[in-house]
């Protein structure tokens, strides 16, 4: 079974410590812009702002 290009892998970066730590789905025809959200940093222990990489 063929896998959707209407939907792709991106990666989250800490802007704190600039970690990759998470990998995740995101719909290329829903969400143009880059993605952002708030989530665990092992490096940092807290919660920080993750933003889309390319």
């Amino acid at each position: 079974m063929a896998r959707n290009d209407k939907r792709v892998k991106i990666t989250l970066e800490c802007t704190k410590c600039k970690n990759r730590n998470y990998i995740t789905m995101k719909s290329k025809v829903n969400d143009r812009e880059r993605l952002e959200m708030k989530k665990y940093c092992s490096h940092d222990r807290e919660h920080t702002v993750h933003k889309e990489t390319r």
